[in-house]
């Protein structure tokens, strides 16, 4: 398919504030989509509130509001600037939440403006977990056994529930916000009783936890045509139980077999076709290396942190590209702009190694330094190597704390079972340390 010619003006939305959970990833994104919409000759309008990101320099659009991301102050920016598109995609959660937002206002009704990229109907699908697991429930794709609370009904279901240890999490949330692990009623009650006292027409999902075991990404773009490509897999160090964001990521996986890999690559392209993407999205698996089971864990219907760290660990533009099929360019339309002499529907290729470890505030803020569900890190770094060690140190290296300067636990070995056995950002220190104190490999892996 050529340029769609009826897309004049487009309305990019920004992720706002940097907050833990979406940061500079997002502006990444936001600064490529603008300047890939540029060089169609296609006018673009930008909203974001923090005036200290790239894409907000008068170079990336060409109207730039800094003001609240709200269905208010896009109303006025559509009405005053004749905007005929929106494209929601590269603002993290914050630009997808308020473009389900517009829909419910009646704002595309209102005035002749459209979603481009991947359509309304299909994010309110995939952020909404009972539509999301229904539909995988019809294209025969495994997802944990699920429930759902509401103010009417939780406390006749609470005592028929028999799913624990579970997740307990909200829709159309961010960085694992409102999400915890209860593994027994009493929790669960105690848990319901002061969420539906405060939000009353709430819904709380709950899923088996699957913590445990492996969790594994892959990034994928799928075009206007159907046809579906994977940018690369990423396998999380920590398994399930730690948000992925709060994990340390290997590109490419390391210890998935051949078959392993290409199951979940079937699987991935098969659920982004279902739900209709068109552009770039993430998909994440729980995977049981023992039976070869897995679960789909969640579609993100945009570009993520996953997808900037695939971008740069891949060298494969995903937001730019993204954002070419937003107007309707096909994969095997677009030239590559790395290669210059190679269509984007090309996988790439790595002969490479790259680790990415997350940077958590702890050296700075007294709080709790166990990780989970909920996202606490507020940035990451990427080593690049020939081999999983050489990246591995490179990132520590990179993080620039007094663990990583030192590589060090002067602790008792008591202390240390504890630090490997319980998610935290020292976990890796300690593994180094009982490493280098001729502790076995199956007794650290094992705690």
């Amino acid at each position: 398919m050529p340029l769609d010619k009826s897309i004049k003006k487009v309305l990019v939305i920004g992720s706002g504030p940097v907050v833990i959970g979406q940061a500079a990833e997002f502006d990444y994104a936001g600064s490529q989509a603008c300047l890939s919409l540029r060089e169609e000759g296609i006018e673009v309008v930008l909203l974001n509130s923090n005036p200290a990101t790239i894409q907000t320099d008068h170079s990336v659009a060409d109207r730039i509001y800094i003001e609240p991301i709200s269905v208010e102050a896009v109303e006025r920016i559509i009405a005053k600037e004749k905007i005929d598109s929106i494209l929601p995609t590269m603002g993290g959660q914050t630009a997808l939440n308020l473009a389900l937002k517009l829909k419910r206002e009646g704002i595309f009704e209102k005035y002749p403006v459209r979603i481009i990229g991947t359509p309304i109907e299909t994010i309110d699908t995939a952020e909404d977990r009972e539509k999301f697991h229904r539909l995988m429930l019809e294209i025969n794709e495994p997802v944990a056994p699920s429930a759902r609370l509401t103010v009417h009904n939780y406390m006749d279901d609470i005592p028929k529930l028999d799913i624990y240890p579970l997740i307990v999490r909200t829709s159309f949330s961010l960085g694992g916000s409102g999400g915890k692990i209860l593994r027994t009623k009493e929790e669960l009650s105690a848990l319901a009783n002061e969420f539906f006292r405060v939000y009353s027409d709430e819904v709380l999902e709950l899923e088996k936890s699957l913590e445990g075991i492996m969790e594994i990404e892959y990034e994928v773009i799928r075009d206007n045509a159907g046809n579906c490509i994977t940018i690369c897999n990423m396998e999380n160090l920590d398994p399930m139980g730690v948000h992925t964001g709060e994990s340390i990521v290997v590109t490419p996986s390391q210890t998935m077999s051949d078959q392993e890999y290409h199951n979940l690559r079937d699987s991935a392209i098969k659920v982004i076709s279902a739900l209709g993407i068109k552009g770039a999205c993430n998909i994440q698996f729980a995977l049981n290396q023992e039976t070869e089971e897995y679960y789909i864990v969640e579609v993100n219907p945009r570009t993520s942190r996953s997808s900037a760290l695939a971008s740069k660990a891949s060298g494969y533009p995903i937001a730019r590209t993204s954002s070419k099929i937003a107007v309707g360019y096909n994969l095997t339309e677009i030239i590559n702009p790395i290669t210059k002499n190679t269509y984007a529907a090309f996988e790439p290729s790595l002969d490479y190694i790259t680790v990415k470890i997350p940077r958590w505030p702890f050296d700075k803020f007294e709080v709790e330094r166990k990780i989970g569900v909920q996202m606490k890190s507020i940035g990451e770094v990427m080593g690049i190597g020939r081999t999983f060690e050489e990246a591995f140190f490179k990132a520590i290296a990179s993080l620039e704390t007094k663990e990583s300067k030192s590589l060090r636990l002067p602790v008792s070995d008591e202390k240390l079972r504890e630090l490997i056995r319980t998610p935290s950002d020292l976990r890796i220190y300690a593994i180094i340390e009982a490493l280098l104190r001729k502790w076995s490999p199956e007794e650290v892996s094992s705690l």
